[in-house]
């Protein structure tokens, strides 16, 4: 009998791959923004999920009569008919789980939504890690499964044991902890690892793909500049909440983000 070859294991180990792959839950995704549809693709794929996107109730009508659909994630804000008539409809002829998307401040939305049949809603602007996560929860209580190799934790971890420090911003990856000027700043784990790769390197722009391989542990671009993006905006706003300039995170044209460096403690 002859030994396989190295090509024939490569090939093998792409075909369990691609079988892998084929067997994640499928999950759609109804929303006519082009910019939030990426960012939750990419939030979603990044957990080992597959997506499909479509922009109108219209849209997913045909991809849930011909795909295997296992969630759905829907705008309630949708050209014509809107999420909450298309999720009444969808729950007449199946039980397929519904993640709602509501503007922030509209209770009367998602208490519509969840009469309407919606397993669980999410308000606007919302942290795309939580959706993931909510999406998870519902597929692994629905079919048991959560996504080829999929974690409960997006990315890599970080350096253990590695306190960093930027002037009066201090962020403790071990710990799990950051705080500014000795207040501590109140970030879920995505974002504390981005900030600590930014502060890894304060003064200098971190790369765009630098940044989505060793916080997300992906090469994709599509949806991921989306994602850096909007992470970015949130955290600037939470610091900005407890006295950190607004320009301390810094949007470098062609290069990246980075953390100005600063003295070691603010003016009082």
């Amino acid at each position: 009998m002859s030994e396989p070859t190295m090509g024939s294991a490569k090939q093998a180990a792409s075909a369990t791959q691609a079988a892998s792959a084929s067997q994640a839950p499928l999950v759609l995704v109804v929303d006519d923004e082009e910019q939030m549809t990426a960012i939750i693709s990419f939030a979603l794929e990044t957990q080992g999920l597959r997506t499909l996107i479509a922009a109108d109730a219209r849209s997913a009508r045909k991809l849930l009569d011909t795909e295997p659909i296992e969630l759905v994630v829907l705008d309630v804000m949708l050209p014509g008919e809107s999420g909450i008539e298309l999720c009444r409809s969808l729950r007449e002829t199946s039980d397929v789980p519904v993640i709602l998307l509501t503007a922030l401040g509209e209770v009367d939305d998602r208490v519509a939504g969840l009469t309407a049949g919606a397993d669980d809603y999410l308000t606007k602007p919302f942290s795309p890690r939580e959706l993931a996560l909510r999406a998870q929860a519902i597929l692994r209580r629905v079919t048991g499964a959560t996504g080829a190799g999929a974690s409960s934790v997006a990315g890599p971890a970080g350096p253990a044991g590695q306190v960093l420090r930027c002037g009066p911003l201090r962020v403790d990856r071990a710990g799990g902890s950051a705080t500014w000027d000795g207040i501590e700043l109140e970030l879920p784990e995505t974002e504390l690892r981005l900030l600590g790769r930014l502060v890894q390197d304060a003064g200098r722009a971190v790369p765009l793909r630098t940044l989505l391989q060793e916080v997300w542990g992906t090469s994709r671009t599509e949806g991921g500049r989306d994602m850096v993006k909007s992470m970015i905006y949130r955290l600037r706003q939470q610091m900005r909440a407890q006295g950190a300039p607004a320009d301390l995170i810094e949007a470098v044209r062609g290069q990246g983000y980075r953390v100005r460096v600063l003295p070691s403690s603010r003016p009082r």
